[in-house]
Order: C-alpha cells, then structure tokens, then sequence
C-alpha cells in the first residue's frame, strides 16, 4: 500500500462533509443572527437606506465606541466554536465509518483463514448487522464444504488401501516374474501417494481452531535437531519474536522444505528475519536450483521435475504444495527463486496481524 491510500478510506470523506456542513450552517446562522441583532458597538458600521454612512458619534457624554472585532484574528469563543464543530465532525465520520471498517476488516481475516472468529452480527446499523449475517453465512457454507471436501478425499484414499492390500498379497504369490519388482514399486508408489493426503488431510483438520502464540525459533532448532540426529547438515541462524500460527502445520511446511533441500542440495541453511509486519523464513540450498519457467508449476499437486516416478528420486510431488498451502491458511506466501551463487531459496512469508 502506498503512503497515500488510508486518505482512500471512507473516514475522510464523511469528516470533511460533515465538518464543511456543520461550518457552513454555523456561519450562516452566526451572519444572520449578527444582521438581525447587531452587537453593541457595531451601530457605526450600519448604512442608511440611501447606502450612505451614518454620521460619526458624538465624543461627548461618554467613552468612543469598541472598534469592531472582525473575523481575524480569531478570540477564544470562535476558537471554541470551531473545535466542536472538528469534535463532532470526528465522532460522526466515526460513527458512520466504523461498521464499514469492521466489515472489511472481517472479510480480510476471512480471506486469510476460513476459521476465523465470526464477526459481530449485533453491531451498528441494521445494514451492517445484515451485511455481517451474510459474511458469518458464506463462512460457514465454505467450512462445510472444505470439510465435506476433505472427508470425501479421505474416504476415498482409506477404501483404496483394501484393494492395494490384495494386489500386495497377489503379487508375493507371483515367483520368477520379471515384471514382480516394478509391481512392488508401483504398489509402494501408490501407498505414499495415499499417505501424504492422509496425512495432509489430518494436519488440516486439526487446524480448525484458534491460532496459537508459537516461538518461531524454538519450533525451527526442534527442526534443526531432529534433521540433525538423523545425520544431516541442516543450520539455522536469525531471530525473530513469537507469532500467531498453528504450530503443528508450520513445523509440518518447514520439515517438507528441509527434507526437499536435503535431497536435491545436501545440505540446508535456515534464514530467520523478523519485522514489525512480517517474518521470513529462507530456507536454501546448494542444489541445481530449478529452471525459472518450472518455479511455478512445482507447487502444483504432485508435480515433480523429474521424468522418473520412483519414490527414492524425487517423493511424491506433494512437499512443496502442502507447503504453499499451509502457508497461504496463514495468510502468508511461499516463494521460490534460485540463488545467484548456487542453489535454491524457498521463502515463507507470514504476516504478524
């Protein structure tokens, strides 16, 4: 946003007509007001009926009249004037401003996480109540259809294990059959596939609650030291203060990014930057990179770059997006880019509020 959009607000607007009515009324009225009950010592000010000016006043039997008190400089009952007319303006834009301002500020937690508190359907005008029923309305409709979504999806994985288990069990009664060992592979192929939506479909499921106050840099050196019992050559620098996520979902997109700059690259670095706004989190290798026109496509749904299917080269093709996904339900974006001395940098950015 630039430095100029909260001047496209909505508060501006009805403060400055309020303000150049309520100014304009006052003004009005004082000018009418002052032509029917001029103030004392405004008489020499007066013109006849012909347009010519009265005569001066006589200087004896009494003191000169006050010169007269023009609108500049202004006194203190003027002054007051004017910063009721600003207080009233202010409270009134206020008051006409603040449902419209809960209502986009309800749609864009709704567009950052569909489990979001609802907003508040006794609130403001009847307009707005309306307008917030509709919003908690579309937010539960989108809920149930992620969650019958899901449930199908889950279904529908859990039922194909039966008749991969029979397959299995057919295929061990296969003996001297060429073909027996890449029936394995595509079993074993098949049963990953079914297990990353398993598993992505439950890490999802449980974040339907509230966020969590999660320490982003405890949660990565948890990362760091489990990579690290099992021998690989993962680091970790930065700091960053704790943040409002799901802590299990985070943890789930960091480990599927190591285990990806594991593979391809050795070896992982983790780079933690915080900020007022943001937290990022880099995490590079020293892999061959990826070409620029695929850096999208990767994060499709079982996309992988390679032309080989076999699990031991390349997984399933799911890392990367359940990855992209858990970081989009936190309001946040995955980006990928290779890096100008050699490797791949993979960034989660992930907003504060």
């Amino acid at each position: 946003m630039g430095p100029f959009a909260r001047y496209g607000s909505m508060f501006p607007r009805p403060f400055l007509v309020m303000a150049a009515i309520m100014l304009g009324v006052h003004v009005l009225g004082v000018t009418v007001i002052e032509s029917l009950f001029p103030r004392p010592g405004w008489h020499h000010l007066a013109h006849d009926a012909r347009g010519n000016p009265p005569p001066p006043p006589s200087r004896e039997g009494g003191p000169p009249p006050p010169p007269p008190h023009g609108i500049w400089p202004p006194h203190l009952g003027m002054l007051f004037q004017l910063t009721a007319i600003v207080a009233a303006s202010w409270v009134g834009a206020r008051l006409l401003a603040r449902p419209v301002q809960q209502l986009a500020s309800g749609a864009g937690r709704l567009a950052q996480d569909v489990h979001a508190p609802p907003l508040d359907e006794h609130a403001g005008p009847a307009e707005a109540r309306a307008a917030a029923q509709a919003f908690n309305h579309m937010q539960q409709r989108i809920r149930m259809q992620l969650a019958q979504q899901s449930r199908f999806l889950a279904a529908v994985s859990h039922d194909l294990r039966t008749p991969l288990t029979r397959m299995s069990l057919r295929i061990e009664g296969i003996a001297g059959n060429p073909v027996r060992y890449r029936l394995r592979q595509d079993l074993a192929e098949m049963n990953g596939l079914i297990d990353a939506t398993l598993y992505y479909l439950r890490d999802r499921d449980e974040a339907a609650g509230p966020r969590q106050r999660v320490d982003v840099l405890a949660l990565l050196q948890a990362v760091v030291d489990d990579a690290a019992e099992l021998g690989h050559d993962v680091t970790l620098s930065g700091d960053a203060a704790p943040l409002l996520a799901y802590p299990s979902e985070l943890r789930r997109a960091v480990v599927n990014l190591v285990e990806n700059a594991q593979r391809y690259g050795e070896r992982a670095h983790i780079v933690l930057t915080d900020s007022a706004r943001r937290v990022l989190i880099d995490i590079c290798d020293q892999g061959p990179g990826i070409p620029p026109a695929e850096l999208t496509r990767v994060l499709e749904p079982f996309y992988r770059l390679e032309s080989s299917r076999s699990r031991a080269t390349g997984g399933v093709g799911m890392g990367l997006s359940i990855a992209a996904d858990i970081v989009a339900r936190h309001g946040g974006e995955l980006t990928l880019a290779n890096r100008e001395a050699g490797g791949l940098r993979v960034r989660i950015d992930l907003p504060r509020a």
